[in-house]
């Protein structure tokens, strides 16, 4: 009798925990006026560096951004943005977010644990409940924008996100050869399946600008990520080209944005930061 006694005392324990976390998550997602998952069907297509990139450009247009980094076996959201450090609580013992800049601020799992270095070897239920915590036990205050950065695929990271935050809507990472092209395809099914508003779709490392002649050669193709957009309905945000100077600053946790103000990939950030707050709910 003792031990079914106790059994019933931690199962109504960890209802009432469910019901605190539920009613946080409803309070920091109210201040959060626009949400948006950064997905791309395969790795390596740039998907961080358009998640920090795109946050820094928001940030430099006045606005209140936060970046979530929910990849989380391979958080490189700290480095890109040059924050070392943990995490420490608030007054009111939530997470603090780390400081990029008056507008800008981050969280990540990496922030969170001693060694860069050490792997995070999670299964599904221990996913599902970090990312909750990452809305719902960090002190993100007012935001205008929360990026969050997903890892490739579909798999319980962006479920997580879909199914926990309701009205986030998805920003597509692609290149242009044909197998990133049937990969992100898959992202747009995933989309439709949970009913998650595809905002829009960006086609990265689109051709490279030859540092001797500044002809424009196509690494990898052109123009894949425009039809698929139009195929499938969906926005087209643009057209970011490689630019190796771009990986040297993520490397080093500056802002591209910053010190190559005129490159043609700033602008192209800075014109897709544009679409997005003409169509954000800002009010």
């Amino acid at each position: 009798m003792v031990q079914i006694h106790e059994s019933v005392n931690a199962a109504q324990k960890q209802c009432n925990d469910k019901k605190d976390q539920d009613a946080s998550l409803k309070v920091s997602l109210e201040r959060i006026k626009n949400k948006f998952l950064v997905l791309s069907g395969k790795g390596g297509v740039g998907k961080t560096s358009i998640s920090v990139n795109l946050a820094m450009a928001l940030a430099d247009k006045g606005f209140k951004v936060g970046v979530m980094d929910v990849d989380l076996h391979g958080p490189d959201v700290p480095r890109m943005l040059g924050l070392k450090g943990m995490l420490d609580l608030s007054k009111n013992h939530k997470l603090n977010p780390m400081s990029y800049s008056e507008n800008l601020k981050a969280v990540s799992i990496e922030s969170l644990i001693a060694s860069k270095d050490d792997a995070i070897i999670w299964r599904g239920p221990l996913k599902y409940s970090a990312i909750r915590q990452f809305i719902g036990e960090v002190e993100w205050g007012e935001l205008d924008f929360l990026i969050i950065d997903s890892p490739p695929g579909t798999g319980d990271e962006p479920l997580t996100v879909a199914q926990t935050i309701s009205d986030a809507k998805a920003i597509i990472v692609t290149t242009p050869q044909e197998v990133s092209l049937a990969d992100v395809r898959k992202s747009i099914s995933f989309c439709k399946t949970l009913k998650m508003e595809i905002f829009g779709l960006i086609e990265n490392m689109s051709g490279f600008a030859c540092p001797h002649c500044n002809e424009m050669i196509d690494l990898f193709g052109t123009g894949g990520g425009e039809k698929t957009a139009r195929e499938a309905g969906v926005q087209f945000l643009g057209r970011i080209p490689f630019d190796q100077n771009v990986v040297a600053c993520g490397d080093k946790g500056a802002s591209f944005l910053e010190k190559y103000a005129d490159s043609q990939v700033t602008r192209v950030f800075a014109d897709i930061a544009e679409c997005i707050v003409n169509e954000a709910a800002l009010d």
